[in-house]
């Protein structure tokens, strides 16, 4: 065989060369190719990586997620110690016994309430409801944590007002009502969770914030390539790609692609949801119309009859509990502060905001209260920035008035389907860059996409914001700032765990005790959707919109108080 080997030497030779040449010839193909179809390339390329490595994408992997807490700047030691009282004061009681069995579990279809013997009931007085909770055998609840929200109303005034419900941790609750007009009202109750559905929640928010899971794409030239992205990412045998706030410490971070620079990141979106976050025991406490959002009945009337009182001035009256406010004939009334205006039609609405700048920062339900005043003020011209639908930034202008209109969304965690990664900002350093003063008004919401992480991570978020919002008021004391509130929204056994009344409920008292004694206003959507008719949704219908949008033209242009003769 030795002997006939020189002679296929030339051929193999020859073989070798046309091989090379044929590789620099796919070469100059591969590089004459369009950016399309090569984009096209490494994305179907990184979606294979992608279904080969799910464990890395798409079911991130597990772990406890609670030091993501601790991450960003230090809170100073009287800031520390807020942040412990605030815990504490949100702090939900526990069954006595955990693991229970459903059957041993709240049942709101056998709970009640009564309504406490009014004797003479007048405006200005206030209602008294006990409520008692049972199982699922009939037998009284001997501990508390059931989540119940609840309001009175009467249909035919369009009224209605939220109540206070006490946990006396044994099973009774105690609910408030202020009687605020005349007429026959009607109790209703609501079971949101039981006390067992709440401690499944619990444990979610504090070792499964990664829940809801986002990622970012990274393009350079032709190549690009998708990760996932984070508060906080577990360090594995992947480099992280840090995006931690300079200004404010907030933490970000994605996975680094194999490929790219970390600096060629373009936009941010929502990943998903993980599935399969329960047990088959913790299911059984999320199930729609058993244990839900479903209303309790009562064990007796329903209803009573409140009368007039001449010499009771409401606003001046000693309760229990008082309210923000309350609806009659469809309109939204104050309790305190400002005198409700009605702002109807477009020239109306223009005359109070003339020479006025308006930022609106946060989510999709601020943006909501931008969308109105578009809708309702045709003067209004929108700047065509080409943002994503949805998302933003937004802007309009009225130069016949000198009003300025923009919204801008919060920066992350934030489930927007696409944001370009340079329109990703804070609220806090934009709150930084405005100037301030009687000419400029700032509305803020922001809760609804914090639901799944600790709550440690909300109040973090707030501090960064009251900080801006103090530097603000310290240049331009003059400038409104209104803060909106968390709201009710629908519920069913899926969206309960990652949007659930409970978190927002928490999220909402944090956001009043760090904002307490500032001077900002609230917009209380809590109560305005807890008190309204209207079946609660995540964006609240026109109505309550319309009402929100009236108390914000309150503040901005109030009444004139008429001066007494002297």
């Amino acid at each position: 065989m030795e002997k006939y080997f020189p002679r296929y030497v030339p051929f193999f030779t020859l073989l070798a060369l046309l091989g090379f040449l044929f590789l620099l010839w796919n070469i100059t193909s591969l590089e004459s190719w369009n950016c399309q179809t090569v984009s096209s390339f490494y994305q179907l390329q990184n979606s294979i990586q992608s279904v080969l490595k799910t464990s890395e994408f798409f079911l991130p992997v597990e772990f406890n997620y609670s030091f993501c807490a601790h991450l960003g700047q230090e809170p100073s030691g009287e800031e520390a110690r807020e942040e412990s009282y605030i815990l504490k004061s949100i702090a939900w009681p526990e069954p006595s016994i955990l693991g229970l069995p459903l059957r041993q579990s709240t049942d709101p279809a056998q709970s009640y309430y009564s309504i406490q013997d009014p004797g003479e009931l007048q405006i200005g007085g206030q209602l008294v409801v006990k409520v008692q909770m049972h199982n699922f055998l009939g037998q009284p609840k001997k501990h508390g944590g059931d989540f119940l929200v609840a309001r009175l109303h009467t249909p035919e005034l369009a009224a209605g007002v939220a109540g206070q419900v006490h946990d006396h941790n044994n099973g009774n609750y105690t609910v408030f009502f202020p009687l605020l007009w005349a007429g026959v009202v009607q109790v209703e109750l609501i079971m949101i969770h039981s006390s067992e559905a709440v401690m499944v929640l619990r444990r979610l928010r504090e070792e499964q914030s990664d829940r809801v899971f986002f990622k970012s794409l990274f393009r350079s030239g032709y190549l690009s390539e998708t990760t996932l992205c984070n508060l906080c990412l577990p360090v594995k045998q992947q480099p992280l790609c840090n995006y931690t706030d300079p200004q404010t410490g907030e933490p970000w971070f994605c996975y680094k692609p194999k490929m790219l620079d970390c600096d060629t990141r373009i936009n941010h979106s929502k990943g998903g949801y993980k599935k399969h976050l329960l047990t088959v025991y913790e299911s059984q406490f999320f199930q729609s119309g058993i244990n839900i959002k479903i209303p309790i009945h009562p064990a007796g009337v329903e209803n009573v009859t409140v009368l007039p009182a001449s010499k009771v001035r409401i606003k001046g009256m000693h309760l229990k509990f008082t309210p923000s406010g309350y609806y009659y004939q469809g309109s939204w009334r104050p309790l305190s502060g400002v005198v409700m205006r009605q702002f109807n039609g477009s020239s109306v609405i223009t005359q109070c905001l003339r020479g006025k700048m308006l930022y609106m920062y946060g989510d999709s339900t601020v943006r909501q209260w931008y969308e109105y005043l578009i809708a309702h003020v045709p003067e209004f011209k929108e700047f065509n920035f080409h943002s994503p639908k949805n998302v933003g930034p937004y802007m309009a202008v009225d130069s016949n008035h000198n009003i300025l209109l923009r919204y801008r969304c919060h920066g992350p965690p934030i489930r927007f389907t696409s944001v370009s990664s340079a329109e990703m900002h804070y609220i806090s350093n934009e709150l930084d860059r405005l100037r301030g003063g009687s000419d400029t008004v700032v509305m803020i919401s922001i809760w609804s996409h914090f639901s799944t992480f600790p709550v440690q991570v909300y109040i973090r978020r707030l501090r960064h914001i009251r900080r801006a919002v103090i530097r603000l008021l310290n240049r331009e004391p003059a400038t409104l700032i209104l803060i909106r509130t968390a709201n009710l929204q629908k519920l069913d056994p899926e969206s309960s765990l990652f949007n659930s009344d409970w978190f927002s409920q928490q999220l909402d008292a944090v956001l009043r005790a760090m904002f307490k004694g500032l001077n900002i206003q609230l917009v209380d959507a809590w109560e305005m959707t807890l008190a309204h008719h209207h079946p609660h949704q995540l964006h609240p219908p026109p109505d309550i919109i319309s009402n929100m949008v009236n108390f914000i033209l309150s503040h901005i242009c109030p009444v004139r108080r008429k001066k007494r003769r002297g």
